[in-house]
């Protein structure tokens, strides 16, 4: 179902068909301004939400992920709360170019989070995901991948968008648990711009 937003860029944005070609031709268009709209214009704070989070749950995590990383929000705020080694990847090669700038990154790669990803299993101690669990974007089975790059003992810390809450996360996660997959550690509600999402930490089984 689509769903809109009052607030015209969001509203172009959640009401994409799903198709990630679509989806990367959006960000293409919308790269540069970014962060003006959505930090400064809507108050985006989910990037240090959950940085903060995985600080709490996991504070010497040697190689996190940063999927869907965008502009490179994220990865400021893990950079600032001392995590050597952050990787990024994202869907659009124009949103990974403002997020080199930041130097918040070693690699940088272009990944379409609704297929497999190329990196190796159990990769990372750690992968946050921010603002790509939302309306047309990546479903509930786009934490398969994530769970599938941490090691076991390793966290994934993610948001996922209020409207699309109901989309069958809870349903997944459960699933994920009885296949011995991984654990849900907990869901909490948290801010993130103009809505809410639910900040979800998940644990990958040996």
């Amino acid at each position: 179902m689509e769903k809109a937003s009052e607030n015209p860029i969001l509203n172009k944005i959640y009401t994409l068909k799903g198709d990630p070609d679509e989806v990367r031709d959006a960000y293409k268009d919308w790269a540069q301004s970014y962060e003006k709209d959505t930090v400064e214009d809507m108050g985006y704070v989910a990037p240090a939400v959950v940085a903060k989070k995985l600080k709490e749950l996991k504070a010497n995590a040697a190689r996190v992920l940063d999927a869907g990383c965008g502009t490179g929000l994220a990865g400021l705020e893990l950079k600032k709360r001392g995590y050597p080694s952050i990787d990024g990847m994202d869907i659009s090669p124009e949103m990974l170019d403002v997020a080199r700038e930041k130097n918040a990154y070693g690699e940088l790669k272009v990944e379409d989070m609704t297929q497999p990803l190329s990196y190796n299993t159990n990769s990372y101690d750690a992968v946050t995901c921010v603002g790509t669990f939302t309306h047309a974007h990546v479903g509930p089975k786009g934490f398969d991948e994530l769970i599938r790059v941490t090691k076991p003992e390793g966290y994934v810390v993610a948001t996922v968008h209020e409207d699309v809450w109901q989309d069958g996360y809870l349903k997944h996660f459960d699933e994920l648990e009885q296949s011995g997959t991984a654990r849900l550690v907990s869901v909490e509600d948290a801010d993130y711009h103009l809505h809410g999402c639910r900040l979800c930490v998940l644990q990958p089984l040996a």
